[in-house]
Parts: C-alpha cells; structure tokens; sequence
C-alpha cells in the first residue's frame, strides 16, 4: 500500500478553534486574523497565506492590552 495515497494538500491554516471576533481591534482572538482573510482564506494563493500568517505574530500584542483590574481602577 502506498503511503501517498493518503497524503493530502490541507490548506495551512493559523486557526486554534477559538473563533471570536474582538469587537474594537475586529480580529480573531484565536488565530488573529481579520474577517476577511478568514472568509477569503481558501481562495488564497498559498503565498498569500504565508504572508498572512507572517504578519499575525505582530498582531497578537494588539489582544494582550487589558483595561480592567488594579490599573484599570487606578487610571483616570
């Protein structure tokens, strides 16, 4: 039985199944991308979804402010 024959070409995809869009930054919290990169991914050239995907580790420190606790209190 040939191995290759169970080799498939999945579309890479930062997707963590944590799908919710943050309503201020409109990204993922999950895999951070916008709306339309994730509606569109599949029509995506595989180099434009390694393009994407470079570009989201920037994007993360954009979810990671918080407004709430001590300094959330003490602001103001």
């Amino acid at each position: 039985m040939k191995d290759d024959i169970w080799r498939r070409d999945e579309i890479e995809s930062p997707c963590v199944k944590l799908c919710m869009i943050h309503p201020e930054e409109q990204i993922c919290v999950g895999c951070h991308r916008t709306l339309e990169e994730i509606a569109g991914w599949s029509r995506m050239t595989p180099e434009a979804r390694r393009a994407v995907m470079s570009d989201l580790p920037g994007r993360a420190p954009r979810l990671a402010r918080r407004r709430g606790g001590r300094a959330g209190r003490t602001e103001g």
